[in-house]
C-alpha cells in the first residue's frame, strides 16, 4: 500500500502542511466569542506496490472548510495549484502554510489538480501501457496518467463535522493511498482515481496539551527574503512567502566555512535553507531548526542514485530528481538525468547533511564513510552542485532506456549524502548494539552485487541500521517507542543515511534519524 497523509491541524491557527510550502496569512485573534482558530497540514507516504514508483506528483488547488451556516473558508490563499512529491514523503512531511480560521462547526473538502507526474522503471519483463504513456521493459519512463478532471472531495462523516473553539487546537490526518488511486485502463495507460473507494480517508489526531504549541510540523525550503526582528521571511520555490521566526531554542547548522556560529547571525538573505517549523499557539511560525542548503546562485539538484557505471577517468551516477531550483526549466522534475563525476582526487567535493543529528559509530570492524566516488551507492540520495551548462539531449522523450546515458547530463562540482527513505521488514533486532536487520521490498533499487549499471533485481536487500538515543522511533503508540518496540516482521520506513560498507554484517549499512513502524501491516509487494 502506497499513501500520502496530511496531517490537519486545528487550534487557534490555520496551518496546511504537504510537498511544498504554501503562504502564511495569519490574522490577530479577536474577542474570544469570535476568535480565529488555526488549521494545517502535512503530507507523508508509504511504499508502492508492484512498480516501482521512482517520482510521483499531486497538485493541490483548495481546502476549504465550510461552516454549519454554509460559510466557507479557503485554507489555501490562492487557487494557484501546490505539488506534492509524495515520492519524498515516507518518513517525513513537509509545511504548506497557515490561516485563521472563525471558531464554528465545519466539514472539509480537498481540491486536486488534474495534474499529475509519474516516473517509474519498468522491470517487468514486457512493455507496460501503449501510445505516449508505453513504457519499454528495462527502462526509466515519465508517465502522464489520465485523469477524471479537477476533483473536489467532501469530508463529512466522522470526524467531521467538527467543532472549532479557542485554545483548543485538534489535529487531522488525510491518507492518499496511492496502491488505490493509482489504476490502469484496458491497455495498462496509468490512471489516477482520487475518488475511489477508500483512496482518500481522514482520521483524527492526538491533541496537543491545552496552550501549548504544534510541534513537528514538516520542513519549508526556500529563499531568505528578508531578516526581521527575531525572524526571517522565506520565499519557497514555488514562490509562496512565510514570515518565520526564531528565538533561543532555535538551532542552526551551517558549514563551519559558511558560518561557525550556532545563532541567528548565521542567517543572511539570498541563502536557501531547510527550515523545521512548529506553530506557536498565536498562530506564527517558529524555526525549530534552520539547516544551510546553498548560497544564492549555485544550481543544486537533489535525487535518488538508480546507476552508477564507469566511463574513462569519470563515474557517471544517474540519478532521479526530486529537489531543484526555483526554475527548473533545464532540470525538471522527476526527469532521470546523468551526472559525470571525476574520479581524480580533490576535484569533487564529498560531505554529509546530518545537520544536528549525529551519526552512529559502528564497531570497529568497518566504518561510514562518504569522502569519494567509491562511497557512492545505488539507494542512496544525494545534492549535488551543478559546474558549468546542463546538456539536453536533441530530441528527448519522456523515456530512458538503462543502457546510455540520460538525455539530461551535467557535471558535478560537490556531492552531499542526504538521508534516504526505505521501506522493508523487521529481518533481526539487536537490543544492546541498538541496531536491526531491514530486509528491503523487492522494488527498492539495488542492482546485482558486482555488476556495475545492471538494472535492478526484484528481491529483498538486506540492510543494516545502527539507531541511537537521538533515533526518533514512530509511531508515538509504538511500546515502547524505541528500538526494543520493533518486532521480528514489522514492516518499518527508515529514513537516514546510506553507506557502503563491504566489510560490514551487510553490504549496505543506514544510520537511522528515524523509524516510523507500521507493524504487522502486509508488505506491499
Amino acid at each position: 500500500m502506497r499513501k500520502a497523509t496530511m496531517f490537519l491541524f486545528i487550534g487557534l491557527f490555520l496551518l496546511f502542511m504537504a510537498g511544498c510550502g504554501n503562504q502564511v496569512n495569519t490574522a490577530p485573534v479577536s474577542n474570544p466569542a469570535t476568535a480565529n482558530v488555526p488549521v494545517g497540514l502535512t503530507v507523508t507516504d508509504t511504499p508502492p506496490a508492484g512498480v516501482t514508483v521512482l517520482f510521483f506528483q499531486l497538485s493541490i488547488t483548495g481546502a476549504t472548510l465550510t461552516s454549519s451556516t454554509g460559510t466557507t473558508v479557503s485554507l489555501l490563499p490562492s487557487t494557484n495549484p501546490v505539488p506534492i512529491n509524495v515520492s519524498q514523503l515516507l518518513t517525513d512531511s513537509a509545511f504548506l502554510g497557515n490561516q485563521n480560521v472563525p471558531e464554528g462547526t465545519y466539514t472539509l473538502s480537498l481540491t486536486f489538480s488534474p495534474n499529475t507526474q509519474l516516473t517509474i522503471f519498468n522491470g517487468s519483463g514486457a512493455t507496460i501501457g501503449s501510445g505516449a504513456n508505453a513504457c519499454a521493459n528495462n527502462t526509466v519512463c515519465l508517465l502522464t496518467p489520465s485523469t477524471t478532471g479537477s476533483l473536489t472531495l467532501p469530508f463529512t462523516t466522522a470526524p467531521f463535522p467538527i467543532t472549532l473553539t479557542a485554545n483548543s487546537p485538534l489535529a487531522f490526518k488525510v491518507d492518499i493511498h496511492l496502491n488505490t488511486v493509482i489504476q490502469s485502463d484496458s491497455s495498462g495507460n496509468p490512471t489516477v482515481n482520487l475518488a475511489a473507494t477508500n483512496g482518500v480517508t481522514i482520521s483524527e489526531l492526538p491533541t496537543p496539551p491545552s496552550g501549548g504549541p504544534v510541534p513537528g510540523l514538516g520542513h519549508l525550503t526556500g529563499t531568505i527574503q528578508s531578516l526581521i526582528t527575531n525572524g526571517f521571511t522565506l520565499q519557497t520555490r514555488d514562490g509562496r512567502t512565510f514570515t518565520v521566526d526564531v528565538n533561543s531554542s532555535t538551532t542552526y547548522n551551517y558549514p563551519s566555512s559558511v558560518c561557525s556560529a550556532d545563532n541567528s547571525t548565521c542567517l543572511a538573505t539570498q541563502q536557501v535553507v531547510k527550515v523545521e517549523v512548529s506553530l506557536q499557539t498565536g498562530g506564527t511560525l517558529l524555526a525549530s531548526e534552520v539547516n544551510y542548503v546553498q548560497q544564492g546562485g549555485e544550481t543544486i539538484v537533489e535525487g535518488n542514485i538508480i546507476r552508477l557505471s564507469t566511463s574513462g577517468s569519470n563515474m557517471l551516477m544517474d540519478l532521479i530528481l526530486q529537489k531543484g531550483p526555483a526554475a527548473p526549466s533545464t532540470l525538471p522534475m522527476g526527469h532521470p538525468v546523468t551526472v559525470t563525476v571525476p574520479l581524480a582526487s580533490g576535484v569533487v567535493a564529498y560531505a554529509i547533511d546530518s545537520g544536528s543529528f549525529t551519526l552512529p559509530i559502528p564497531p570497529t570492524t568497518y566504518a561510514l564513510s562518504f569522502a569519494s566516488a567509491s562511497d557512492l551507492i545505488v539507494g542512496q540520495e544525494v545534492s549535488v552542485v551543478v559546474q558549468g551548462s546542463v546538456t539536453t539531449a536533441s530530441g528527448s522523450g519522456s523515456s530512458s532506456p538503462w543502457a546510455g546515458p540520460a538525455p539530461i547530463t551535467f557535471t558535478a562540482s560537490s556531492i552531499t549524502l542526504e538521508p534516504s527513505q526505505i521501506t522493508g521488514s523487521v529481518a533481526a533486532v539487536n537490543v544492546p548494539q541498538l541496531s536491526f536487520t531491514l530486509s528491503t521490498l523487492p522494488n527498492f533499487f539495488v542492482p546485482p552485487a558486482a555488476t556495475a549499471g545492471a538494472p535492478p533485481i526484484w528481491v529483498p536487500v538486506n540492510i543494516t541500521v545502527l539507531t541511537t538515543g537521538a533515533t526518533t522511533f514512530l509511531p508515538t503508540t509504538l511500546t515502547p517507542d524505541s528500538i526494543s518496540g520493533l518486532a521480528i516482521n514489522d514492516v518499518v520506513s527508515v529514513e537516514g543515511w546510506v553507506f557502503s560498507t563491504p566489510t560490514g554484517p551487510t553490504t549496505i549499512t543506514l544510520a537511522a534519524e528515524t523509524v516510523l513502524d507500521r507493524g504487522s501491516a502486509t508488505a506491499p509487494f
